[in-house]
């Protein structure tokens, strides 16, 4: 029986409760698959404040980087909001992805058939449901630019530099081009060509590259018509590949019209197999430690890891098929409830198991 090593960052808020129900769900599926995991726990974030002084310990970034791979949870919180900038738990989420060399990031954007009435477009919008993949670039660009403050013409100034090598864009763009030709063979490359030369080198290097993937549709739009055309008509988009800031807030307005926030998982991926799998929802200090959150996403992404990290399609798909069928069922968590009966947490990773 194949045993893999996955490294548990369970983070904050939320973040122990849908790790721990994802590694029920793992267990579960591993026991009828023969796949065997061992599961380590580190520290992250405002946990690693309060305990190690820092949000990214070297024993979790050593830890990670000896695993198969790894599942995060959530990190952040009010607590920690009035901190220096490199002591906030969101620095750690960039030292972990720039660690482990994750430059890629996976954002899957469906909307489920039994949750069309939790979208908040039109009905004829979505009608015919949408099913989208949104390629990151994730360890690039002006989150990782030079930045400071100086003195300027009006005073005191701060800056953020966005910058992009040949390299970076061609790697990021083999992977959509790889996405795309396995799933509708439909890419678009959203960009800001008309304004940043950044966009110039991009758009450039997706067009010399589309010349290899010639059973691939290639289309370019500028970011702020993606804004509205995903609120418009999110069924014609298939694979979205585009820069570290515009995936950020792309990805995050197409998990809203999904319906819930807590349906989505990520994948965040190196050139290798190892990766970081995580739910693309906050810690929501609202309502941690009560048995409220929905688990989902994160039992999505370790299906994710499954696939991505391990090849474990069986397992993978049994997972997906699971949570279909407790959504078809009509189970749902509070997020999802709208007055009706709500789930628990526990409750939610108990029927996804039964439905395995």
């Amino acid at each position: 029986m194949k045993t893999y090593k996955i490294g548990l960052l369970r983070g904050d808020g939320i973040g122990p409760e849908i790790v721990d129900s994802a590694v029920r769900v793992l267990e579960a599926v591993g026991k009828k698959y023969s796949v065997g995991f061992t599961f380590t726990p580190y520290l992250i974030g405002g946990a690693a404040i309060d305990q190690c002084g820092q949000p990214l310990p070297q024993e979790t970034v050593d830890g990670c980087l000896n695993s198969d791979s790894v599942l995060l949870g959530a990190v952040g919180g009010p607590k920690w909001d009035n901190l220096a900038g490199h002591l906030r738990p969101e620095k750690a989420l960039l030292g972990i992805r720039a660690a482990m060399g994750l430059f890629t990031n996976l954002r899957p954007a469906k909307l489920y058939p039994a949750l069309k009435a939790e979208c908040p477009l039109r009905e004829d919008i979505v009608e015919n449901g949408f099913d989208i993949m949104i390629v990151r670039e994730l360890t690039g660009g002006i989150y990782f630019g030079e930045r400071g403050y100086r003195e300027g013409k009006y005073g005191e100034e701060a800056y953020d530099t966005e910058s992009y090598s040949r390299m970076e864009i061609e790697r990021i763009v083999r992977v959509a081009f790889e996405t795309a030709k396995k799933r509708r063979k439909k890419l678009t490359s959203i960009d800001k060509a008309n304004v940043l030369e950044t966009s110039r080198l991009w758009r450039k290097i997706v067009h010399e590259i589309a010349g290899e993937y010639p059973e691939v549709e290639v289309s370019d739009m500028l970011v702020d018509n993606a804004a509205m055309q995903l609120v418009r008509n999110p069924s014609q988009f298939d694979v979205i590949v585009t820069s570290n800031m515009f995936g950020d807030i792309l990805s995050d307005e197409a998990s809203q019209i999904t319906g819930s926030i807590g349906m989505l998982p990520s994948a965040s991926l190196s050139g290798g197999t190892r990766g970081l799998y995580e739910p693309i929802h906050g810690s929501a200090p609202d309502i941690a430690g009560q048995n409220k959150a929905n688990p989902i996403a994160t039992i999505l992404s370790a299906a994710m890891m499954l696939l991505y990290a391990f090849d474990e399609r069986e397992a993978a798909e049994a997972i997906t098929a699971a949570v279909d069928k407790v959504l078809d069922q009509g189970l749902r968590t509070a997020d999802l409830a709208r007055g009706k009966e709500a789930l628990s947490t526990t409750e939610m990773t108990d029927a996804i198991i039964e439905n395995l």
